[in-house]
Parts: C-alpha cells; sequence; structure tokens
C-alpha cells in the first residue's frame, strides 16, 4: 500500500479552541509527546492505538478519546489501512487541571451523543459565520465530559429559568446583524453558557444558534423580495458572507437565494 497523508489545521475564531486537526494517515506513527492542550479525538475510519501513562488504549470508531496536557502518549494505525481522525485541542478553560487525573484513567468514551456532538461543532467550525453555533456545541460537550470525568451524584435537574431564556432572546434580536459570542450573552444575563443553551432550548425548543439564524434568514428573505442582490443582502442581515447565506438560505428555505426573489408570478400579458 502507498503511504497516504493528508493533512487541514487551522485556528478557528472560537474561545476555548486553540486548532482544529483534521488528518487521514496510513502508516504514519507519533512517537512519544505531550501537548499543552486537551486533545478531544474521534476516529471517522479505521482505529488508532496509542500508550498514555505506560498503559495501551485504542480508539474504534464510536469512542470519544480525551487525552489530558502534559501526559506523554503516541499513536500508531491500529488498522491496515490506516486512520482517518478529527481533533479539537481545547485550553484549560474547558476543562481545568483537577480534570487531568480522571482522564488518565479513562481517556476513552463510549458515548454516542458526545460522539455525535463532537461530529457536530467538527462540522460548524468548518464553516465560517457559524460561531454561536460552535460556541453552543462546545459548551454542551464540556459539560458532558466533566460529568464523564467527574461524575455527580443523580439528582433532579434544577428546572431552566423561563426568565433567562426570555433575557437571552430579547439579546440575540438586538444583535441580530452584528451577532454576539455565547462567553458574552452569558457575561450579561449573568449565566454559565450550558445553562444558558439549555434553559433557552428548554423554553423554545429550538438552540440559540438556530433561533438566531431563522431570524436572520427572515430578514434576508424580505430583503431578496426588494429586489436587493444575495451578496448585498448578507452583510446586511449578519451573516459571513455570501456562500454563507445561499447554505443557510437553501437548508431552511430550500432554494438558493439567488433564485428566491423569481419564483413568484410573472406579470406578463397583465395590462
Amino acid at each position: 500500500m502507498v503511504a497516504r497523508q493528508e493533512i487541514s489545521a487551522w485556528r478557528p475564531p472560537v474561545a476555548g479552541i486553540v486548532e482544529v486537526f483534521h488528518a487521514h494517515f496510513t502508516e504514519h506513527a507519533y512517537p512519544m509527546h505531550v501537548h499543552d492542550a486537551w486533545t478531544l479525538l474521534i476516529v471517522d475510519d479505521g482505529a488508532v492505538r496509542y500508550d498514555l501513562d505506560r498503559h495501551e488504549h485504542g480508539t474504534p470508531r464510536g469512542t470519544v478519546s480525551l487525552l489530558p496536557p502534559q501526559v506523554p502518549h503516541n499513536g500508531s494505525p491500529a488498522t491496515p489501512h490506516g486512520f482517518r481522525k478529527r481533533v479539537l485541542y481545547l485550553d484549560m478553560t474547558q476543562l481545568d487541571a483537577g480534570y487531568i487525573g480522571p482522564a488518565v484513567d479513562g481517556p476513552d468514551l463510549v458515548d454516542p451523543v458526545l460522539r455525535q456532538r463532537v461530529g457536530q461543532l467538527h462540522t460548524a467550525l468548518a464553516h465560517p459565520g457559524d460561531e454561536l453555533e460552535a460556541e453552543s456545541r462546545l459548551a454542551l460537550i464540556g459539560e458532558r465530559l466533566r460529568g464523564h470525568l467527574r461524575p455527580r451524584p443523580v439528582n433532579r435537574p434544577p428546572a431552566p429559568a423561563p426568565a433567562l431564556a426570555h433575557r437571552l432572546r430579547e439579546l440575540l434580536d438586538e444583535r441580530l446583524v452584528q451577532g454576539v459570542t455565547l462567553d458574552e450573552a452569558g457575561t450579561l444575563v449573568h449565566a454559565h453558557p450550558a445553562h444558558l443553551v439549555r434553559a433557552f432550548s428548554a423554553a423554545f425548543g429550538i438552540a440559540p444558534h438556530q433561533y438566531l439564524m431563522s431570524r436572520r434568514i427572515d430578514r434576508a428573505r424580505r430583503l431578496l423580495l426588494d429586489g436587493r442582490p444575495p451578496g448585498e443582502v448578507a452583510v446586511a442581515t449578519g451573516f459571513y458572507d455570501q456562500s454563507h447565506l445561499a447554505r443557510h438560505f437553501k437548508r431552511v428555505v430550500g432554494i438558493a437565494p439567488g433564485r428566491y426573489a423569481g419564483t413568484g408570478p410573472t406579470r406578463a400579458g397583465v395590462s
């Protein structure tokens, strides 16, 4: 087999994420090394074997692996065709040093919900302009990771405060075009970001980023019907660029924004 190596790496504008790293290796093996950030790893194809604190581990598909900072580890393909992985490097604001010991003891987490959320976060990070979605998904991922590493006694969770959800909705309406980060929203309404996402979703049946995007799409529809071009509409409604508008517009409305305004009845033959 010919050795393959495909790598994509970038730093997203999302607080708490140091780097995003996607790779496909067929033969490459990592020597023992350390990171100064948490390594949150999912494998989409194949498997990785690695040593952490002198114990062997593996990442079969469906597992979420969390490797703590400053703890040496290596990595190599565990299948003949190598592996394809997606990695998030998270700083200490997401998980403090108190979680390092539990992560060393149990780095591989079998949790389908967590695995799905990590995949959704990677998708959001691949598209500029979806930072609020990425922040929301990161907040819920951090909460779930902390639950795995330091489980608390099972108690009935406090009911989300409707007033909190309404305050966030008012803030999103006020910042419809310029947007707001989840951390900033949490500071303004005095709530932890993860609790904020849960309270809003429970109150309105939609996540904050979905609500904001829906409002922007509604405004974009009106402007397009007014005859304004898609590029101008994207700027006027808070989208990163025209392609960002087009992707979300087609997902919600089912048609590209450039075609939307021309779908009404023609006036040909009207006297």
